[in-house]
């Protein structure tokens, strides 16, 4: 009877072990940033802690005990294993809000402009470059390349330089095109190229929010642009916008060369500059 119930407190002991696996390969599949974890979650990690340090002491330490004793700190110990790995699992699992986190998660980019809307850029044009014609204005056409990146998120890219976009030219079927004004292209980017010249390359800081893509309603992008043009351009993408629990810094950003910038001809059409 005594080994039975010596048994049933040392398993007893070893319950944490399951739960404290399960999270640790829930953690790691997850790829959680630690930065990103709330304090709830911290205290999770906390409580399965102690519970596997507890439940190692109450297999280690009945060998050197008295039967008595042995007994009174096995049910003890399993006791606060338990109680820990208890408390672990009813914690809710909450993000870390915008209030606990402040801006500590948005990254600063010091050599970038900033503008009062809330968009960065930088020129990058290379020396020597001639560009031109006029730059460009609200309701111009404007023909372009560009890249983006998840700047806030690794800084993988979710579009790569130098693919297909499609174009309504027989000779610009690398490029996109856009009316600047018409909504079709996320407004950060929009505002980027604003008083750009045909040839000029600018980088431009787009954080989230109503200047960049939607988070919720296109998920092909179709509505508004630019798209990207690969499946794994679209899922890096949207992986860094669908993002619910405030844990990924969703600032994007556009590496655009303005090929050409096409005027109003006041009939409803374009003058295609050369």
């Amino acid at each position: 009877e005594k080994i039975s119930k010596f048994s049933l407190s040392l398993s007893l002991s070893f319950l944490p072990f399951v739960p404290c696996a399960a999270f640790s390969v829930l953690l790691i599949a997850s790829r959680l940033d630690v930065e990103s974890l709330s304090d709830t979650v911290i205290m999770k990690i906390a409580c399965f802690t102690i519970a596997l340090i507890v439940a190692v002491f109450d297999f280690a330490s009945p060998l050197s005990l008295t039967p008595s004793t042995r007994r009174a700190f096995v049910v003890s110990g399993a006791g606060v294993s338990t109680a820990a790995t208890a408390a672990a699992f009813l914690a809710p699992v909450l993000p870390a809000s915008a209030a606990e986190r402040g801006n500590e998660r948005l990254q600063s980019y010091p050599d970038f402009t900033p503008l009062p809307s809330g968009i960065s850029f930088k020129d990058a044009t290379p020396a020597g470059t001639t560009l031109k014609g006029s730059p460009a204005q609200q309701g111009d056409r404007v023909v372009y390349a560009w890249s983006g990146y998840t700047i806030g998120y690794f800084g993988r890219p979710f579009q790569a330089s130098g693919g297909p976009q499609g174009g309504a030219f027989d000779k610009e079927q690398d490029y996109n095109r856009c009316v600047l004004g018409d909504g079709s292209v996320v407004k950060g980017l929009e505002e980027g190229m604003r008083g750009m010249s045909a040839g000029q390359v600018r980088q431009v800081i787009v954080p989230a929010g109503p200047l960049s893509y939607p988070e919720d309603g296109d998920p092909k992008h179709d509505r508004v642009g630019p798209k990207p043009t690969t499946f794994s351009g679209e899922r890096a993408l949207n992986f860094v916008l669908e993002n619910k629990a405030g844990t990924i810094d969703k600032t994007l950003l556009f590496n655009v060369k303005v090929i050409r910038v096409d005027k109003r001809d006041g009939k409803g059409g374009f003058v295609v500059e050369r």
